[in-house]
């Protein structure tokens, strides 16, 4: 079976972290480290897995016109993703996450948008590429009537979808049900069944040390010697789950695969490999 394409739709983000002894109480100051600039934004975390995992790779997004923009398009096309469907938005900053990262690797996110919030229907033309066989693999850091709209352009087109309801939103049920899967954590699969929606039948739930299901398939999480820092796990699994979908693994050999890279990424600092 050939391989299908990954065309990434989400958001990138350059993310300043500060390693923390635990994380503050409201009305709190604590003393961190140095901070440390590092590469980030759920899209691009999840680009940068899934060409690991192999994959043939394309980002949809937007970064801003600045020093950070044409240096996270570099990196990109460095690490053998196609960029061209990357907007460069004139007179917005790129995305920008402030990361607190305590000793135990638990970490707390604020992210200011930037150009990932300008990121809107006219630039979705690449998914018209989309065909059988490919993957679409979409998270909620952009405009979300942007990214309904791109999940149903990817499924009209033949494509699968992969959506990654993170940070949490609560999308139309028409559109979840057009994703196998739609993958959350413990936390957002919680926040979904409080919005109401109804679930869709294809839905995947990460379980953090304890592995992840999908339908009656479960599989454990991969071993980890220690917890370094666990932003980007998420984005790992979902990204190397994207490139084996597209490689044609079924359900448990898609999770497996997964589940190692998840397990990679919270071993070192940040979501993304360091520069070479």
């Amino acid at each position: 079976m050939p391989m299908g394409r990954v065309v990434v739709l989400g958001s990138l983000n350059v993310d300043q972290v500060v390693r923390v002894p635990r994380h503050p109480q409201p009305g709190e100051t604590l003393m961190g480290s140095d901070p440390e600039r590092l590469w980030g934004g759920k899209g691009a975390n999840q680009a940068v897995a899934a060409a690991d995992a192999g994959g043939e790779v394309a980002m949809v997004g937007a970064v801003g016109d600045d020093a950070d923009g044409s240096a996270y398009r570099a990196r990109l096309a460095d690490r053998g993703i196609d960029v061209s469907g990357l907007v460069t938005v004139e007179g917005a900053t790129t995305g920008l996450a402030v990361i607190a990262v305590d000793d135990d690797g638990e970490n707390t996110i604020i992210v200011a948008p930037g150009a990932n919030g300008r990121v809107a229907s006219a630039h979705l033309h690449p998914l018209d590429a989309l065909a059988a066989g490919d993957v679409l693999l979409a998270s909620l850091e952009l405009p979300l009537d942007t990214v309904a709209e791109g999940v149903r352009r990817a499924h009209a087109a033949g494509a699968r979808v992969v959506l990654n309801l993170a940070p949490f939103a609560a999308l139309p049920a028409d559109v979840l049900a057009l994703a196998d899967p739609v993958v959350v954590n413990e936390h957002e699969a919680g926040l979904l069944r409080e919005s109401g929606t109804r679930a869709p039948a294809s839905l995947l739930v990460t379980l953090g040390a304890e592995g992840a299901m999908w339908g009656d398939v479960e599989v454990p999480a991969s071993r980890v010697s220690r917890v370094v820092d666990t932003t980007g796990a998420g984005d790992a699994f979902c990204g190397a789950l994207a490139s084996a979908l597209a490689a044609g693994a079924d359900r448990e050999g898609a999770l497996v695969v997964a589940a190692d890279a998840a397990a990679v990424v919270v071993q070192r600092q940040g979501a993304q490999p360091a520069d070479d």
